[in-house]
């Protein structure tokens, strides 16, 4: 073990993270590594953001857009797999023109009146906001404060931990950990393969909801022709377009049968879009 590793496992164990990263698998198979710190203080962190970003942004006055959001949101987590639909999603309609939606642990839903400019319909809404959600579900958020945790060894990061008291509540690890970390776990652009894992996730989950898993790839063509000069925010690190459209045309095809059955037992959304 090197120095720097042994003086990374004192400052978790002074904190209360966990000694070493876990390896699990990723919904598609993937191999993950997580663990960087605990479920409870990657849902304080989500909430931490989350009130941060309420406080800085202003939210939308269209109480009719946040609801139509809102009933999106409900149909989604319904459908969700365990644990995550025990969670109260959250969500907050925020008055942005950027064309962007975020989902943090602790079920927490980011979305920006700018989206409403490529999603259409409610089951483009719906792409986005289980996109979204998908990174959560797959722990994304957890495989990269990981990753960024052991990466920060260097800069300071286990220093400033070995300082901190022992035994000191979760919200003052949050403070230390996250006020380093926050950023590279949340805020970052996604990697291609979390990506491409988002959108695995994210279509399937639409489809259990009983949305048409077709506005996935709707969603994708009017992302790139909404800007042909520059790409737009939530396109950042994001697969090839053209492969991408394949992939969720071919996926839209197998999950049809599952959004039919869906409305066979009643999950059937009627989500009203902004327009209506």
């Amino acid at each position: 073990m090197t120095c720097k590793a042994h003086r990374w496992l004192l400052a978790a164990a002074s904190l209360g993270l966990l000694v070493a990263c876990a390896t699990t698998t990723s919904p598609t198979g993937r191999t993950q590594y997580v663990g960087a710190v605990s479920q409870p203080q990657l849902d304080q962190m989500g909430a931490q953001a989350f009130a941060e970003a309420k406080a800085t942004t202003p939210l939308s006055k269209d109480g009719r857009l946040t609801a139509y959001v809102g009933c999106v949101v409900t149909a989604i987590a319904t459908q969700l797999p365990a644990p995550w639909n025990g969670l109260h999603w959250d969500y907050a309609l925020f008055q942005n023109d950027e064309t962007n939606a975020w989902a943090l642990p602790g079920g927490k839903i980011g979305v920006y009146t700018g989206i409403f400019k490529v999603a259409k319909d409610q089951d483009q809404l719906a792409a986005v906001i289980a996109h979204e959600i998908g990174h959560v579900v797959a722990r994304h958020h957890d495989e990269r404060i990981t990753r960024q945790a052991y990466a920060q060894l260097g800069l300071g990061v286990a220093g400033a931990a070995v300082g901190s008291r022992y035994g000191e509540a979760v919200q003052q690890t949050t403070g230390q950990v996250g006020g380093a970390l926050l950023q590279g776990a949340f805020l970052l652009p996604n990697s291609r393969a979390q990506e491409s894992e988002a959108d695995v996730v994210g279509q399937e989950v639409m489809a259990k909801a009983g949305f048409n898993p077709d506005g996935a790839v709707a969603l994708w063509r009017n992302m790139g022709a909404a800007d042909g000069s520059r790409p737009l925010q939530w396109l950042s690190t994001h697969p090839d377009p053209e492969s991408r459209l394949r992939e969720l045309q071919q996926r839209a095809e197998g999950l049809t049968p599952v959004m039919q059955a869906a409305h066979t037992t009643g999950h059937h959304p009627r989500c009203q879009p902004q327009n209506q």
